[in-house]
């Protein structure tokens, strides 16, 4: 009997002294979340409620920094490079999944240079339009895009971005070829549609609530399967006229490649609580933004969909000859 106490004994000893140190104190220190885009966007809201939310069950500040560049990919192969101590994350959207067929040299690859920690949240990109254009309605839209092909003016707030990406989208699903603007960032795009200087855009809905809401751009139809609280009288695209049409922006929680298990389990689990906070979703829901359940703030779970994603959109991309700057 006492020896298979003694026998147990050991085994749990050395279990835990082949955890570093490092883990089993894990954090010590202020943990940095990465977000490759600019700040004031979606991505940062999004990035710094999250980062307030993770904040107290980690019992240490998680601040925000922004490294732009290149369609996240500067930001992104920083995190890469970091030590894989959690003390530096990734938090970044569907740009994750298209990065590489839009960046040929891409100095990381997005599946075997991180561990995943989380899908964190979902949100519907709105097709909008500057507010003196004639369609009163998506169909009407897309008509009117079809008729005008390459004088109809179409934003986005550059190569790879969620707005670039829903109008390749679009262009596939409908056969419209508009003349693409790109712009440095969401905001100077949106600011020259509401000057009337373009015509077109489908963005986050974080981006364009306000501005619907305000009258100062025309609202079209959200992305999603249903329709969003934040914009209730719009309709889905598929009530809108284009069935089968859907474009959800995700954010995915990850760090680098090699972080230990149980540095990521207590990682996961801070996501988990942030997700569930109070204060956390109803500041996301008043952008239109939702929480994602908690079977997918998973590893396994964000590991699966981001192959997914990368499997669907490698092909949208590479037939519409896109290639980003680096």
């Amino acid at each position: 009997m006492m020896k298979n106490i003694l026998t147990t004994a050991f085994v749990l000893a050395g279990a835990l002294l082949a955890v570093p140190a490092s883990a089993q104190d894990f954090p010590t220190r202020t943990i940095t979340m990465n977000m490759p885009y600019s700040a004031g966007g979606p991505g940062d809201t999004i990035a710094r409620l999250l980062a307030q939310g993770m904040s107290g069950p980690l019992k240490q500040q998680v601040i925000v920094e922004n490294t732009t560049g290149a369609g996240g990919s500067i930001g992104s192969a920083k995190v890469a490079a970091s030590p894989p101590d959690g003390y530096n994350l990734l938090l970044i959207h569907i740009s994750h999944a298209t990065n590489p067929a839009l960046y040929p040299k891409l100095k990381y690859d997005p599946i075997k240079d991180y561990e995943p920690i989380g899908l964190a949240v979902d949100l519907p990109s709105v097709f909008v339009a500057r507010k003196d254009l004639p369609a009163a309605n998506l169909a009407e839209l897309i008509a009117w895009m079809k008729t005008n092909k390459e004088k109809v003016n179409y934003a986005h707030a550059g190569i790879g971005s969620a707005s670039h990406l829903c109008g390749l989208l679009l262009n596939a699903a409908t056969g419209t070829q508009p003349t693409q603007i790109a712009y440095r960032g969401a905001g100077p795009a949106m600011n020259d549609m509401m000057s009337g200087q373009v015509d077109v855009m489908c963005d986050q809905i974080v981006n364009v609530v306000g501005n619907v809401d305000g009258g100062t751009i025309k609202g079209y139809a959200v992305t999603s399967t249903e329709k969003a609280p934040a914009l209730p009288k719009l309709p889905t695209t598929a009530e809108a006229g284009l069935p089968g049409f859907t474009y959800t922006v995700w954010y995915g929680l990850f760090a680098p490649k090699g972080t230990p298990k149980p540095i990521i389990d207590k990682l996961v689990a801070a996501l988990n609580v942030a997700l569930k906070d109070e204060t956390v979703k109803s500041r996301l829901a008043g952008l239109g933004v939702q929480p994602v359940a908690p079977e997918r703030a998973t590893p396994d779970a964000l590991a699966a969909h981001l192959k997914s994603e990368i499997d669907k959109w490698t092909p949208i991309i590479k037939a519409a000859g896109v290639v980003g700057a680096q």
